[in-house]
C-alpha cells in the first residue's frame, strides 16, 4: 500500500536505498544517498536510521554509511545463486587451472547477466565482470548464452523492449540460432578489445538455460575448439549436481 506523497509504498523507497550502493559507490554520506535516490533527506535520515538498526546498512568512522553485514548473512543463508555457486565451484576451478585468465558463472536477471561467481588468476586480462554486477546481455559471451537457449516468448520479451532497428533483430535471431546450433558463444572484442568471452549455457530440465559458465581470456589466443569442450563438461557436471537427468538437459548434454 503507498504512503507517500508520491505514491511509493515504504519498500519501494528501502529498495531504492539499498539498490543505490554499487561498485562504483560502496559507501557514501546520507545526503549523496538523497540525491542518488532522489527521496527527500528526512526519509532518507528516517529510513537509514532504521536499517542501521537492523544491521542492513552500518555507518563507517566518517560518517557515511554501506550496506551492512546482515544482508550479506541472510542471502549466503537461503540465496538459490548459493546453491549454484556451491555445486558449480569444483568445475570451475577445474577450467581455471586450465585457461589461468577468468572462469565464470552467471545466470539471467531481469533481462542482464548476473555474475554470481568468479575465478581469476594474477596477471590475467581485464575484465569488467565482477561478482554481484551485470552486463547486458548482448555484451556478455554468457548472456548471448542463456538468451540463445531461452524460451522463444523470452527471447521476443527482451527484442521488444529494445529500441532496435530491424536488423539488428535480425542479427540477434540469427546469433542465437547459430549459437543453440553450436551450443556455445563466442565474443571477441564485445567488452574490451584485448580480450574473448566464451561461453556455454547450464541447462535445467526441459532444455532451457538456467545459468552458464564461460571465461575471458586475450583474444588471440584463445583455443575455442579445446575450451568449449571443456566448459561442455563443466556444465554438464553442474546440471547434475542441480538434479537434471543428462537426456533431460538438453541436446548437447544428451551425447
Amino acid at each position: 500500500m503507498a504512503n507517500s506523497p508520491t505514491g511509493e509504498s515504504m519498500t519501494d523507497r528501502i529498495v531504492r536505498i539499498i539498490g543505490a550502493f554499487d561498485g562504483t559507490r560502496p559507501s557514501m554520506s546520507v545526503a549523496t544517498l538523497a540525491r542518488r535516490t532522489g527521496l527527500p533527506l528526512s526519509t532518507t535520515h528516517r529510513i537509514v536510521n532504521d536499517l542501521m538498526g537492523h544491521g542492513f546498512l552500518q555507518k563507517e568512522s566518517g560518517g557515511s554509511v554501506r550496506l551492512g553485514l546482515r544482508l550479506w548473512e541472510l542471502v549466503n543463508r537461503s540465496s538459490a545463486a548459493l546453491g549454484l555457486k556451491q555445486i558449480a565451484m569444483p568445475f570451475m576451478e577445474d577450467i581455471q587451472a586450465v585457461v589461468r585468465q577468468h572462469t565464470q558463472l552467471s545466470i539471467l536477471s531481469q533481462d542482464e547477466v548476473l555474475f554470481i561467481e568468479r575465478l581469476s588468476s594474477h596477471g590475467s586480462v581485464l575484465n569488467h565482470a565482477q561478482v554481484a554486477g551485470r552486463l547486458p546481455v548482448h555484451v556478455s559471451s554468457s548472456g548471448m548464452v542463456m538468451m540463445a537457449h531461452a524460451p522463444r516468448h523470452q527471447q521476443e520479451a527482451y527484442l521488444s523492449k529494445r529500441n532496435l532497428e530491424p536488423d539488428e533483430v535480425r542479427g540477434l535471431r540469427a546469433a542465437w540460432a547459430q549459437m543453440r546450433l553450436q551450443g556455445s558463444a563466442s565474443l571477441p572484442g564485445a567488452v574490451v578489445p584485448e580480450t574473448t568471452g566464451i561461453a556455454v549455457p547450464v541447462f535445467g530440465a526441459g532444455g532451457t538455460a538456467v545459468a552458464a559458465i564461460g571465461v575471458v581470456v586475450p583474444t588471440g589466443e584463445e583455443n575455442i575448439s579445446a575450451t568449449v569442450p571443456a566448459l561442455m563438461t563443466a556444465a554438464r557436471g553442474i546440471s547434475r549436481g542441480l538434479g537434471v537427468r543428462a537426456d533431460a538437459a538438453g541436446p548437447h548434454y544428451g551425447r
